[in-house]
């Protein structure tokens, strides 16, 4: 068996018992460490995530900096759209920036089914330089965005706050939201797949934007797609489900399926665990912002939510979301610190 099949983290996954609990943080490797920024003041973000040695040598710097139980493949949610026909580029202050948004049919007729994954071999190039870098007894984390997320950002040429083209061809044409997300269904299933072939433990499932659906939306139009993505890549390791924004989708989440639910900070974790049922384990959920607070704060915060997990086997530590850009790396590193020693068994 592998060290890392033996970690803290593939242990928790596996809902085992473990010496203390396992922590990494959503965007870890980030702007925020200047080991991080000595890298990215030398290209741009775009080079950085294409170029497989730097993109390694940032995931394993953060991961050792930090001391956390997981690395976290250094890429980003969009460029998996560009070889699907997407014209995707990251502007200073604005970042993606999508000149051709999927508005119309045939908009989305030139919106290709990733059959191939050459153009990304940098990601999985990535990934194999990781493993060889990283302790053998750390694991890996691939990562992509889900299928609703990545339609959002294919179909709003952006961010959004309210989703109107989204919503908009979600309502009114079933054959063009089927062709969409079917397409990044099947693209995202092959490509979380590669990542784990190239030498990923496990991979997350990034649904940032899910959050802006009423439940009956969820359910009728992500969930059956959410759900095929997780159940095709499963078999080959376990997938971490993470939702941002919106507790009332919890059991909808559930049932897309994954070995961890990813919870964010606006829902209590003790509450969050018993409602979705033991057989699953959970991970987070600090508010991000916890982190801006005095160490002793930090402290008094983390000890809760691992008052709530109750040494239950299956609790990963995590942020709610991602750590911020001005967020002081001492305090991360002192959170790290904080929950190792507080949950020692």
């Amino acid at each position: 068996m592998n060290d890392y099949n033996n970690s803290r983290m593939m242990k928790a996954i596996r809902r085992e018992p473990v010496d203390t609990t396992p922590i990494w943080i959503m965007r870890q490797a980030g702007r925020y460490l200047p080991e991080y920024m000595a890298i990215r003041n030398k290209v741009t973000f775009i080079e950085l995530c294409q170029t497989p040695a730097l993109a390694a040598e940032v995931t394993v710097t953060a991961q050792q900096v930090l001391g956390v139980d997981a690395a976290i493949l250094f890429a980003d949610l969009l460029p998996m759209l560009m070889p699907m026909g997407i014209d995707l580029t990251y502007e200073k202050g604005e970042g993606p920036v999508i000149h051709n948004p999927l508005r119309t049919a045939a908009d989305v007729d030139q919106f290709r089914e990733l059959e191939s994954l050459d153009d990304l071999g940098f990601v999985f190039d990535a990934v194999q330089l990781i493993r060889k870098e990283l302790a053998a007894d750390i694991p890996l984390l691939g990562f992509a965005g889900a299928p609703f997320t990545l339609a959002s950002y294919a179909i709003e040429g952006g961010g959004s706050r309210n989703y109107i083209p989204t919503k908009t061809i979600m309502y009114n044409d079933a054959s063009m939201w089927d062709a969409i997300m079917s397409r990044l269904t099947n693209s995202i299933s092959r490509y979380l797949i590669k990542q784990i072939e190239s030498g990923c433990q496990a991979v997350q499932l990034f649904d940032s934007w899910a959050g802006c659906l009423s439940p009956d939306d969820y359910r009728q139009f992500v969930l059956p797609y959410t759900k095929k993505v997780i159940d095709t890549v499963s078999p080959h390791a376990p997938v971490l489900n993470f939702m941002n924004g919106n507790p009332a989708l919890l059991n909808l989440q559930k049932e897309a399926g994954g070995d961890v639910l990813a919870l964010d900070w606006r829902i209590d974790l003790k509450q969050a665990w018993r409602q979705v049922g033991y057989d699953v384990a959970v991970q987070g959920n600090l508010d991000p912002i916890t982190l801006f607070a005095e160490i002793p704060v930090i402290r008094q915060r983390a000890k809760a939510i691992l008052d709530k997990a109750e040494n239950r086997p299956g609790h990963i530590f995590n942020l709610g979301h991602g750590v911020t850009p001005e967020m002081n790396p001492d305090h991360v590193k002192a959170l790290v610190e904080i929950v190792h020693e507080l949950a020692m068994r």
